[in-house]
């Protein structure tokens, strides 16, 4: 049997402090394999400084442009001609629509650059690039802003989040009901022989988070469901699946009406035996440096 091939990253490191606890834990744990910064956000020096004192881990930059909760609210880290993805209150827009339907090419490509810049600054030897809330994909429209993204990745020498296949049953249930499966795939292929022409390394497959109704109620479904489908992966191929774990806080609970599930994340990936039953079924964790590796074997 062929190496499944699994990064788990922990999304929204530097959003809050209970975000970097989480996850600080489960690099130590070896529960995940690859975590991303979210720079604009008030803990992305502590996730940064303590990256930079931790270099064995592979930790990269959570590109945002998105700022989705109601109370808590981050903006661009350029302070000059970034007008375009602000909202009347200074902060990013909510949803990937606002982003999308709003921003100027120019000042998203000024936006990435500057993310980047801080976490460099502050630190940082970035391992890869993503996405947060995928509002660089374009699934709103805008077919500008991820080839600028790849272009900018390739001068940069950054592999990117973005997936070269769609399995039927990787398809998240909260996929846009007016959105085609065909046209998707469609989506991936250009996007892919655009990374390919900017020298980006792409995964194979990305598993987006699923939490139904039944999974939030209860934390044993929740762990069935997962153990089981990151089980399944294809054999010889890459694939990610992300969460975004948090320790019960307060400060979580301020945030989020959803901060249980974050909760269950950090829980399932800091248990042994998590790692322990995946690699019995031939699951392998890496990380972004090792899939630029691997590529370019």
């Amino acid at each position: 049997m062929e190496n499944k091939y699994l990064i788990i990253n922990a999304d929204d490191f530097g959003m809050c402090r209970s975000a970097n606890l989480a996850t600080f834990d489960l690099f130590e744990k070896g529960g995940i394999s690859s975590s991303t910064i979210m720079m604009p956000c008030g803990w992305a020096k502590e996730a940064c400084m303590w990256a930079h004192e931790h270099p064995n881990y592979a930790v990269g930059v959570h590109l945002t442009f998105t700022s989705e909760w109601s109370k808590y609210r981050w903006g661009p880290v350029s302070r000059h001609n970034v007008d375009s993805l602000c909202d009347e209150e200074g902060y990013f827009y909510h949803e990937n629509d606002g982003f999308e339907d709003n921003c100027d090419i120019d000042e998203v490509e000024t936006e990435i650059r500057a993310q980047v810049a801080l976490a460099k600054t502050l630190g940082l030897n970035p391992s890869h690039l993503d996405n947060h809330m995928g509002s660089l994909y374009g699934m709103n429209g805008n077919y500008e802003v991820m080839p600028k993204t790849f272009e900018i990745c390739g001068e940069l020498g950054y592999a990117f989040r973005m997936f070269k296949k769609l399995r039927d049953e990787d398809i998240p249930s909260e996929f846009p009901k007016n959105l085609s499966v065909d046209l998707l795939r469609m989506f991936i292929d250009g996007y892919s022989k655009c990374a390919a022409e900017n020298n980006v390394t792409l995964i194979d497959h990305l598993l987006f988070p699923e939490w139904t109704d039944e999974l939030k109620a209860d934390y044993n479904k929740y762990r069935e469901y997962m153990l089981d489908r990151l089980s399944g992966i294809p054999e010889g191929e890459i694939s990610e699946t992300f969460i975004h774990p948090s320790l019960e806080s307060d400060e979580l609970k301020g945030i989020t009406s959803l901060w249980r599930c974050r909760v269950w994340e950090h829980k399932l990936f800091a248990d042994t035996a998590t790692r322990q039953h995946l690699e019995s079924h031939g699951v392998k964790y890496i990380s972004y440096r090792d899939v630029v590796n691997m590529s370019s074997k």
